[in-house]
């Protein structure tokens, strides 16, 4: 019997100027809203008091950004850097052009847009990716550039990690 274990991509398989859909997307509930606001010490009325938050500009509260940044970098992970993965060295550009409101689904996708060996870390690559978030009608939500350090093949064998 053959054994397929699910893991990111080796430095050698991400193609600059190739687009991962990943799926499926997520429904953000009340819940996840406002457990992750609660967790992380957000107090933002946006974020919790509906009655308030209905005086405001949206009319409703909105969904922590920093639960959509998360959930759209998380939501690359299983595709791209399960297993693969060195560091995250860092995010730039982020981005949030429109809300993200209880209920909507967020769907995300991934340009992979530069990618070089390292120059200090043999056996180890540098690829840049470009992060969207779209909501169920396909309004931009969220952006994020990461660059992320990542296993060359031959320097990782295939020891993905669970």
């Amino acid at each position: 019997m053959k054994d397929i274990e699910q893991r990111g991509l080796y430095f050698e398989e991400f193609e600059v100027e190739t687009r991962y859909l990943h799926r499926p997307g997520r429904t953000i509930t009340e819940a996840d809203n406002v457990l992750f606001t609660t967790l992380t010490m957000n107090m933002q009325g946006l974020h919790l008091d509906a009655a308030w938050s209905a005086t405001q500009p949206f009319g409703q509260r909105i969904v922590n950004s920093m639960l959509t940044l998360a959930t759209l970098v998380g939501s690359s992970v299983a595709q791209l850097t399960q297993g693969t993965l060195v560091a995250n060295l860092g995010f730039g550009e982020v981005a949030f052009p429109n809300p993200l409101f209880h209920g909507d689904t967020l769907y995300s996708e991934t340009v992979v847009t530069e990618k070089r060996l390292s120059s200090s870390r043999p056996g180890q690559g540098i690829v840049t990716l470009a992060h969207t978030a779209r909501n169920q009608d396909g309004v931009v939500v969220a952006t994020a550039s990461r660059i992320a350090l990542v296993w060359c093949r031959d320097a990782h064998g295939e020891r993905a990690a669970p």
